[in-house]
């Protein structure tokens, strides 16, 4: 299940983060890189201990918890902390891998099975050329390239790639989450559940069947759900 999230972070918040990130000291992106995605990883990361990556993180953090489609989609348990990549000049590109199943937070402590990918997009993307996120899935290939703002949610099993960059420079936030329902197929149909209650109460507002199916919708979470 491929999810865009439009417009997580408000113009203030992206101005924000780009103000930070533009003076930051980008290193080689392989500082996290798996044995294998290592092979394959040619881009720029800013390190996880300097004050802009603390300041930013903070900024998408509070816009994930304030957003109810990435809630409803995700169904977040642990949220791996935010990092940053940046692909320009020769540092331009990653090859096909697939992410790590865990990843260990050095901030909190703990492990993160990492059930769903995330990238948020915080360059236009009229000002570089390349960069798509290309996803590969059972139904074939798909191509990314947002609005600055907007985030993807994926599987965190599925195949992806980062184009190579050839003008300007793409940067954007990428991280993980483990979510309380751990199997795709019962969390989208819990999303697609959870988003026709919603055009049903917009329309008829709360009225039983709305009620029934909220409960139908908790109840299967209750059964699923890993806290």
């Amino acid at each position: 299940m491929l999810i865009e999230i439009p417009e997580l972070l408000s113009s203030q918040a992206l101005q924000q983060c780009r103000e930070l990130l533009a003076d930051a000291p980008w290193a080689d992106g392989r500082i996290t890189a798996g044995t294998q995605s290592a092979q394959v990883k040619n881009n720029l990361q800013l390190p996880e201990q300097t004050q802009q990556c603390q300041a930013v993180r903070a900024i998408i953090q509070e816009a994930l918890n304030q957003n109810a489609l990435f809630l409803s989609a995700a169904l977040p348990k642990r949220i791996f902390p935010p990092l940053f990549n940046r692909y320009e000049g020769e540092h331009n590109t990653f090859g096909n891998h697939i992410d790590n199943a865990i990843r260990y937070c050095a901030v909190t402590g703990q492990r993160v099975r990492t059930d769903l990918s995330a990238t948020i997009f915080l360059s236009d993307p009229d000002s570089y050329d390349g960069g798509e996120l290309i996803i590969e899935d059972t139904y074939g290939e798909h191509s990314v390239k947002l609005a600055a703002g907007d985030m993807v949610l994926y599987p965190g099993s599925s195949l992806h790639r980062v184009e190579p960059v050839t003008r300007g420079a793409r940067v954007a936030s990428f991280f993980w989450i483990e979510s309380m329902v751990r199997e795709t197929e019962r969390r989208r149909l819990l999303f697609e559940m959870d988003m026709s209650i919603l055009e049903l109460r917009n329309t008829q507002g709360d009225s039983r069947p709305a009620v029934n199916l909220t409960g139908c919708y908790h109840n299967l979470l209750r059964m699923w759900a890993e806290v």
